[in-house]
């Protein structure tokens, strides 16, 4: 399903396009409806197609949390809907990926969660995901 690649992850090492999807998710983290969840819960998500194509999504909470649309599903859904079929990366922008351990409980939920992931598999495995606080800075990845 997924590895996280953190221990060996060079954060300076990002590719161009795959810092502008860092960018892109950052952005969109910014338009996030999480008006129960606040700023840990705010997620930015943009995917790259396989046409170089970027679809960025943010976190869209509702009351039945069933409902909550996270930012990479968002990310792929919108892809998707717009005929992309193949993915080349994407990168989650949150507040959780920079938590320091001290401030981590059991209920922190891990980003992103698998369920997103799965998601974005069904387009095919091996895709990295970039995985980036709020501040843009990335602090490890995982793939598909």
């Amino acid at each position: 399903m997924s590895d996280l690649d953190s221990g060996q992850f060079d954060p300076g090492a990002l590719e161009a396009e795959d810092a502008k999807l860092v960018t892109l998710a950052r952005s969109a983290r910014l338009r996030a409806y999480v008006p129960r969840g606040g700023d840990v819960a705010a997620e930015g998500a943009a995917v790259r197609d396989a046409d170089g194509r970027t679809y960025a999504a943010a976190t869209m909470e509702n009351a039945d949390g069933r409902l909550t649309v996270s930012a990479l599903r968002a990310a792929v859904a919108a892809a998707a809907s717009s005929g992309a079929r193949r993915f080349e990366a994407a990168a989650v922008v949150s507040a959780r990926v920079s938590l320091p351990d001290a401030r981590r409980s059991p209920d922190t939920p891990d980003t992103p969660d698998a369920d997103d992931l799965l998601t974005l598999g069904e387009f095919g495995a091996g895709v990295p995901v970039y995985l980036a606080g709020p501040d843009g800075v990335a602090h490890g990845r995982v793939t598909t």
